[in-house]
C-alpha cells in the first residue's frame, strides 16, 4: 500500500510539469500584487483551509527569509464571523461575505479545492471578480465549476484528494518562495 501511494504521488508530482508555466504565472501576479500594495487573500474548505491558514501563515510570518511581514489573508480565520454568517446567511456565501468586507480592487484571490466545485469557493470567485481582484483557482481532478470563474486555474492532474492536496503545499510552498525571493531581493 505505501508504495502504491508512492507511485501515485510520483505521478501527480510529475504531472505538473505540464503546468508549470501556468504556476509560475500566478507566482508572478501574487508577486505584483504584493509589490503594488494590495493582498493577497486566499480560502478552502478541510485540509484546503488548513492549506490557506498555512501559505498566510507563511507570508504573513516568513517562509524562509527575516523580511517585514505581507498582507495575506485566509479567509474563515474568525470563527465567530464565519459561523455567523453561514448560520445568518448560508454556507455557501460566508466567504463571499467575509471578502466583501475585505477585498479589494487590485488583490489577489486564491481560491483552494481538490473538486473545484466547492459552492463557497464558487461564490468567494465569483464576488472577488466583481470587486475586481485577480482570482486564481487551486484545484485538482479536473478543475470542476471554478475554472469558468477564475482567470487562472491551476489544475492538479489527479484524481486523488490526497495526491491532490499534496500538489497543492508544494505549489503554495513554491509561490511562497517566490514572493519572497523576488520581494527581498527587489528591496521590499
Amino acid at each position: 500500500m505505501f508504495q502504491q501511494i508512492i507511485d501515485d504521488h510520483t505521478r501527480a508530482l510529475e504531472a505538473l510539469n505540464t503546468i508549470k508555466p501556468d504556476i509560475t504565472q500566478v507566482a508572478e501576479i501574487l508577486t505584483t500584487a504584493i509589490g503594488k500594495g494590495h493582498k493577497i487573500v486566499i480560502c478552502g474548505n478541510g485540509g484546503s483551509a488548513a492549506d490557506a491558514h498555512h501559505f498566510a501563515g507563511e507570508l504573513v510570518g516568513r517562509f524562509l527569509k527575516e523580511r517585514r511581514p505581507w498582507p495575506v489573508m485566509a479567509l474563515g480565520s474568525n470563527v465567530v464571523a464565519a459561523t455567523a454568517m453561514a448560520n445568518d446567511y448560508a454556507f455557501k456565501e460566508a466567504y463571499s461575505r467575509e471578502l466583501r468586507g475585505f477585498g479589494q480592487p487590485g488583490d489577489a484571490f486564491i481560491g483552494i479545492s481538490t473538486s473545484g466545485n466547492s459552492e463557497n469557493i464558487i461564490c468567494a470567485a465569483k464576488t472577488a471578480k466583481q470587486i475586481g481582484m485577480k482570482t486564481i483557482g487551486l484545484l485538482g481532478a479536473g478543475g470542476g465549476s471554478i475554472c469558468d470563474q477564475v482567470d487562472m486555474a491551476i489544475v492538479v492532474l489527479s484524481n486523488q484528494t490526497p495526491r491532490i492536496q499534496e500538489m497543492h503545499i508544494l505549489i503554495l510552498h513554491y509561490w511562497a518562495a517566490f514572493i519572497e525571493n523576488t520581494l527581498v531581493n527587489a528591496g521590499h
